[in-house]
């Protein structure tokens, strides 16, 4: 029954692909898809933040959607389809979980990371550097962190939280001094030091700073569409609000979460 429901959606995409089918869903290429699957992802991840579980159905499935139009248009070139791709993600998941589907014994995340590293040069991967696959595309936040992740993995790592909040402040420093000398070319490589030793903390902390990233963002847009809705109902314009006044709204904002 499951099957048939999955067969179903791809003879759906089929259809919408075919000449009788959506002048629209034809004229779409693997390039004019990209920005879609970015988004559905990014709808994906408010879903989860908001801890929705009909909301998250509904974008994991509009996810699935454009993996399946990936796949038939893949298909329709004679390169690859649907089943191809499942069989491909299947052949992995069981090689790189030895010690779920085989008889190596790995203990601990860390081992599991490592015989990952070490799979992974047996499949002709990670052959000039422990870097290699880490997708170029990646938010910059996410990217910092699992270059941090890979280069730790060696032992090219901070020991201790303390070490890290200590490089945190020695690169606010950096960025002060440079500022104050007016050397606007090396700002903004100060500032990317400055955000490169904050993901370092985060990953010491157990924050994801994409995820924290983001959700500060939702919060500050949620904050400042109060302050938008209050002046509103008082008959005023944003801009006519003094800083104080839009500060107190703010304060109202944050005690009524």
């Amino acid at each position: 029954m499951k099957e048939g429901k999955f067969q179903k959606l791809v003879n759906i995409m089929e259809t919408l692909r075919s000449e009788k089918g959506c002048p629209w869903d034809k004229e779409q290429t693997r390039e004019s898809l990209k920005s879609f699957i970015v988004e559905e992802a990014y709808e994906l991840l408010e879903a989860i933040d908001n801890n929705d579980p009909e909301k998250i159905k509904e974008e994991l499935g509009d996810l699935l959607f454009q993996i399946l139009f990936q796949a038939q248009i893949a298909n329709e070139k004679r390169e690859f389809n649907i089943y191809d791709v499942i069989d491909r993600i299947t052949g992995k998941m069981l090689s790189r979980h030895p010690h779920v589907f085989g008889e190596i014994a790995l203990n601990s995340s860390e081992e599991v990371l490592q015989h990952w590293d070490e799979h992974k040069k047996r499949e002709g991967k990670l052959k000039e550097s422990i870097m290699e696959g880490i997708p170029d595309a990646l938010p910059a936040l996410l990217k910092a962190m699992r270059v941090q992740e890979r280069a730790s993995r060696v032992g090219f790592d901070w020991e201790r939280p303390e070490d890290v909040f200590e490089k945190v402040e020695e690169e606010i420093e950096e960025l002060k001094n440079t500022v104050k000398e007016g050397r606007r070319e090396d700002v903004e490589e100060e500032f990317g030091d400055l955000l490169f030793s904050l993901v370092n903390l985060s990953r010491f902390i157990g924050v994801n700073p994409e995820d924290a990233l983001r959700k500060t963002v939702s919060k500050f847009i949620r904050r400042f569409r109060y302050i938008e809705n209050r002046a509103k109902e008082k008959g005023k314009d944003l801009s006519s609000l003094t800083l104080q006044q839009m500060d107190s709204l703010w304060e109202e904002a944050k005690r009524l979460e």
